[in-house]
């Protein structure tokens, strides 16, 4: 079968690899579309150093059941599936707490084991998400990084009226802007490339703020009325907009770090203690795919919207060169198998 293989960093082809059979606990999926994400970015420049070679890329992912066995989503053959692609080991600290998403061993698909860019896959029963047939398969795997967006809006505990200033207009600082107006909140979204900006606010994002060239101390200031952020969401993982999450944020606000730094960030803990702010962490998801697909399937989140581009698995390589070049180019390329 065919699967989207990175050799080394740089060097990434279609290869013909030999197709998973079915095993007891496990589901064999024929894989019908892909989403490239900016971790298989990542791992082709080899500036993952969670990422080893060769690897199988790809985690957003979204197929049919061939064959499996007793589930707890009481799944059959021929029904229509998202994957889970977060590996857990149910023993850890973080497990026993039920928080799976921050397992001390976690695999992501495609990150530490290989990910399903692939014909076909096999992949644990029980992290298997059922489908609706009202979703087609280009929109399907944009379910995960929504999973990612809400986790963070979740871990925030943002409510219906609050103000949620996000840094980062990819997509999931995206889907986070409109997954907080789907509950009621008004995003703030905060990008240095105005051509995001306009683009979000045309998907009914009313209040955005295009960095440096406005301040956005002072923007975010007048749209609350003096009161600033009462959350702040950063979603791009570098380490300016980390620090300017404890400018932005409210007295006693919260603050979720959903993008992943390069390095670390020197944080100003005078102001963490003056404001006496609650800084989490917001890692993968963990339950949130039923919450993502519902909100699809009802209209209140419109994902196609950030959807950029649908081609073919083989035109995969060629797609992932050019995000790699061109980061701004795209939101999100999904990938049909036939």
């Amino acid at each position: 079968m065919k699967a989207v293989y990175l050799k080394a960093p740089n060097d990434i082809c279609i290869k013909q690899i030999d197709k998973p059979v079915y095993q007891e606990g496990y589901a064999l999926v024929k894989v019908k579309s892909m989403g490239i994400c900016g971790s298989d970015i990542g791992a082709f420049r080899g500036v993952n150093k969670m990422v080893s070679y060769p690897r199988v890329i790809g985690h957003e992912l979204a197929g049919v059941v061939e064959e499996i066995g007793e589930n707890p989503n009481n799944i059959k053959p021929g029904d229509r599936v998202v994957i889970d692609p977060y590996l857990w080991c149910g023993h850890c600290y973080s497990c026993q707490m039920g928080r799976t998403n921050a397992c001390e061993s976690m695999r992501c698909l495609g990150v530490h084991t290989d990910g399903g860019m692939t014909e076909y896959m096999r992949h644990p029963a029980h992290q298997l998400v059922p489908l609706s047939d009202s979703i087609p398969w280009e929109l399907a795997p944009l379910s995960e990084p929504l999973t990612i967006s809400m986790h963070g809006v979740h871990r925030s505990k943002l409510a219906a009226g609050e103000h949620m200033a996000i840094f980062g207009a990819g997509a999931i600082g995206l889907l986070a802007a409109l997954g907080a107006i789907a509950y009621g909140a008004v995003p703030i979204l905060i990008d240095p490339v105005k051509e995001r900006l306009d683009y979000a606010r045309k998907l009914g994002v009313k209040h955005t703020v295009c960095i440096p060239g406005e301040d956005a101390v002072e923007k975010i200031y007048e749209m609350t009325n003096g009161r600033m952020a009462e959350v702040v969401m950063e979603a791009s993982g570098a380490n300016a907009a980390i620090r300017s999450c404890f400018d932005v944020v409210s007295y006693v606000g919260r603050i979720v770090l959903t993008g992943w730094p390069k390095m670390p960030t020197e944080l100003p803990t005078d102001l963490i203690t003056k404001k006496e702010l609650d800084v989490l962490g917001g890692r993968n998801s963990k339950g949130e795919f039923q919450e993502a697909l519902s909100l699809m399937e009802s209209g209140r989140v419109d994902v196609r919207g950030v959807l950029s581009k649908v081609i073919t698995i083989d035109e995969v390589p060629a797609a992932v060169r050019e995000l790699s070049d061109f980061p701004g180019r795209y939101l999100k390329i999904v990938a049909l198998t036939d």
